[in-house]
């Protein structure tokens, strides 16, 4: 059973969200610099400040708290790991990859600066999210950066997020049985956020065995993300999404909706939901309240 102190219904995470969300918000309009050479600026910051839903910032944060950790790591950590979600969207929306003229409801890069733009503004990108963990003077321990260097290098990598990509774009066309579907999504999508989650906890020193469990959690959210992203796909128009909606299936693309059907899909979410619940009951730590309504909003979101 989960734990009463994850599933507390009092707990307003709009309202914890909202202060959170403008910490970030101005942090990143701080640190993403507008005058990189020759309109560079422009781009990297069209594509990170805006828009976006912010989750794995907020996973970082709701983590950091959980484990009393240093809220400036916390908050470099969160900017870090948004920077390389909005590389990776800025890239994957390209020609070359998935072809997508809209993203967080306004043109993608690539429409909006051209393709060569586009992909400087995503290589400047990651590079500034590691730039971030390695600030230079003495605003976090040398091992805390390096710990948090080596989290975020190994989700965005090849053996993460890359390599998940990798396998979704030799996947089209392809019938995926759903072992492979979830390694492919494990490694391209639930990659990240586990990372984040992971990264929240690494800006402090959580007890022994919390760091294992709240892998698992950050595992079982990770993948719901995708079922429920998959099932949006299907239901949910491109205003709502902001994105185009239909893409995967005029793709052709392998998703946990054409493997499983629509309404098991739904109930595969809900049930990774109740894991993830489970491995923050299992942690063992005070405060989770942030991090269970994280996982609800993921799965009952409609965009």
């Amino acid at each position: 059973m989960v734990a009463s102190m994850s599933t507390t219904p009092s707990f307003d995470l709009a309202s914890w969200s909202r202060t959170r969300l403008q910490q970030v918000e101005d942090a990143l309009g701080a640190w993403v610099p507008a005058d990189a050479p020759a309109g560079l600026g422009d781009a990297m910051r069209y594509a990170v400040l805006d828009g976006g839903k912010r989750l794995r910032p907020l996973l970082v944060l709701a983590a950091a708290e959980a484990v009393a950790g240093d809220a400036h790591a916390a908050l470099r950590a969160a900017c870090a790991v948004e920077l390389i979600h909005a590389y990776s969207l800025v890239h994957d929306d390209m020609p070359c990859m998935d072809n997508d003229v809209l993203r967080r409801g306004k043109p993608t890069v690539h429409v909006r600066f051209g393709e060569a733009q586009a992909l400087l503004a995503g290589d400047a990108l990651q590079a500034l999210a590691f730039e971030l963990l390695l600030p230079g003077d003495d605003a976090m321990p040398a091992a805390v950066s390096a710990g948090l260097c080596r989290l975020l290098a190994l989700a965005a990598g090849a053996q993460g997020m890359a390599g998940g990509q990798a396998i979704d774009l030799a996947s089209v066309g392809r019938a995926l049985d759903q072992a492979a579907l979830e390694n492919m999504h494990r490694k391209k999508t639930g990659a990240l956020l586990q990372a984040s989650v992971l990264m929240g906890a690494a800006s402090g020193q959580p007890p022994e065995g919390v760091t294992q469990t709240l892998a698992d959690y950050g595992a079982a959210l990770g993948l719901a993300f995708q079922v429920v992203d998959d099932v949006l796909d299907v239901v949910a128009d491109s205003a709502t999404l902001g994105k185009t909606a239909g893409k995967d299936a005029a793709s052709d693309k392998p998703t946990f909706v054409s493997l499983l059907g629509l309404d098991d899909a739904r109930a595969y979410a809900q049930r990774l939901m109740e894991r993830a619940l489970d491995a923050l009951s299992r942690s063992g730590l005070p405060d989770t309240q942030a991090l269970a309504a994280l996982a609800r909003q993921v799965v009952e979101r409609s965009f």
